[in-house]
Formats: C-alpha cells, sequence, structure tokens
C-alpha cells in the first residue's frame, strides 16, 4: 500500500496529475520511471509514477462506466495529428537529452534554439508527444518569432 504522501491525494486544495491511456502498462511505467527518472508509487490499476512535482497515471483503455457514459478511452493512433502534449521543462536539455536517448527514448530532432528556449520533442511508448524544453531568451526578454500566417 502507497504511502498518502506519494500518492496524488492532497490534504486541502488540488494537484494536477496527468492520466494516459496505454497499451501496455509495464512497458509505459518503465519508460517515465526510467527517462524521466520517476518513482514508481502504484505498480498497476493503475499505474502511478510520480515525476518531479506531478504524477503520471496510466491505464489501459476500455469502454463507458457510469462516471462517464459514452467515453471510450484508447491510446493514441500512430501518426501527425495531436491534440494536446506533455511539456516537459529541464535545466539542462543537452544533458537531458543523452540521459533519454541512452535509455532508449525516441526524438523527433535534435534539441533546436527557438530564441526564447532550446526545445525538442520525443514520443513515449505509445506516441504521446512529449515537449522538452530549457528556457534560455526568455529569461532576458527574447522570445521566439511568431507562427507563420497563411498567405491569403
Amino acid at each position: 500500500m502507497a504511502e498518502r504522501d506519494r500518492l496524488p491525494a492532497p490534504v486541502e486544495g488540488l494537484v494536477l496529475t496527468h492520466f494516459l491511456t496505454v497499451r501496455d502498462v509495464v512497458r509505459s511505467r518503465a519508460f517515465y520511471a526510467d527517462v524521466f527518472g520517476g518513482e514508481v508509487v502504484l505498480a498497476e490499476n493503475p499505474a502511478i509514477v510520480k515525476v518531479a512535482n506531478t504524477w503520471i497515471i496510466m491505464n489501459p483503455g476500455g469502454g463507458p462506466t457510469p462516471d462517464k457514459p459514452d467515453v471510450t478511452l484508447s491510446a493514441p493512433e500512430p501518426g501527425d495529428s495531436v491534440s494536446s502534449f506533455m511539456n516537459v521543462r529541464v535545466a539542462d536539455i543537452a544533458a537531458f537529452y543523452e540521459y533519454a536517448k541512452e535509455r532508449g527514448a525516441r526524438f523527433l530532432t535534435e534539441p533546436i534554439d527557438r530564441k526564447a528556449e532550446i526545445r525538442c520533442y520525443m514520443r513515449d511508448p505509445d506516441d504521446y508527444l512529449i515537449e522538452v524544453g530549457q528556457a534560455t531568451g526568455m529569461l532576458h526578454g527574447v522570445y521566439a518569432d511568431p507562427p507563420a500566417t497563411p498567405e491569403s
């Protein structure tokens, strides 16, 4: 049994966690523990990994339940369409990038300097997109260029 202070169970107020629907709980739990240095709080049902100052909760998909009628949970399908992603901030992106690569993390690119930050993206075992960034220019009032607008 996990101790209350290791669980996302506040005595007052709230905490924000991130729930992932995963295909293989053991594989995903190991990824978040190994790559992000997380602490496995519960092994399964649901799996909970404490990473830094938050928790990642993982369970397989499933159909509707009484508290979420008409909602089916499923892991993302492979592809480029994404509606949300995790954003991880690190103190040293070069060190994190090498550390994570050594543990099998799949990055889309190497870290790229975007003026306000240096960032890159990676995929977890279920193809969830994760942005990893280090604040640089934004600490000194330098921000990224605005997104390009489509020409009419």
